[in-house]
């Protein structure tokens, strides 16, 4: 066929000699595609994209999920190895009852050895922050930027010097954190068994939970 030399009449006469079903067969293929893309884009297409937004969502979540729970695992890890020095550090330290039962244990030691307690007077406890400093004034504070609470302690005993020795002795051994910080020991006038008047300022030492 002559390209060249094809007119419009050629292009009618050829279509008009193309049969009627192929026109039909061709239709129907031509719609069905038509019907499909439509079918596709309007109906599966988002299906499909929002089974994926559901899958990436999941994926996501499931690698959240893998991640805490490594951060779990690790936590714990690190509360295991701290655990055993926080019991070791808090068993130094006196609970607000121990506190307030301070005289009677101290007077304990002090029987044992001789010894009358005739003064204990507690100061108001004094927070120590994690940085070792002590904060002035009454200035409001977060518990946990404090480390410990220290607690002034004024006393007098009476005795023989020898039992005042063996008294910070027995003290010394025990297992709650006592510091004597000043004292000053006078002879009594007078005395034939050598008896003594210790004066002085002791701290005992409190956990931030107990006081706060």
């Amino acid at each position: 066929m002559d390209l060249k030399n094809l007119t419009v009449e050629d292009i009618k006469a050829k279509l008009q000699a193309v049969d009627k079903k192929t026109y039909i067969k061709f239709g129907i293929g031509f719609g069905a595609i038509i019907l499909f893309l439509i079918i596709y884009y309007a109906i599966l297409n988002p299906i499909v994209n929002d089974k994926k937004a559901q899958y990436q969502d999941k994926v996501l979540k499931e690698n959240e999920i893998l991640e805490m729970n490594n951060e779990i695992i690790t936590m714990k890890t690190r509360i295991k190895k701290i655990t055993p020095e926080y019991k070791k550090s808090s068993a130094l330290f006196h609970s607000k009852a121990e506190v307030e039962d301070l005289y009677s244990s101290l007077s304990k030691f002090a029987a044992v050895n001789g010894l009358v307690i005739s003064k204990i007077e507690k100061q108001k406890p004094k927070p120590v922050l994690k940085d070792g400093s002590m904060p002035e004034g009454e200035e409001a504070l977060d518990l946990s930027a404090i480390s410990y609470y220290k607690i002034p302690v004024e006393y007098e005993i009476t005795g023989n010097f020898l039992g005042y020795i063996k008294f910070k002795r027995d003290i010394s051994k025990s297992k709650k954190m006592l510091n004597f910080d000043k004292e000053m020991i006078s002879v009594v006038q007078e005395s034939t068994t050598g008896a003594i008047i210790a004066t002085g300022d002791l701290t005992i030492v409190g956990l931030p939970d107990e006081f706060f």
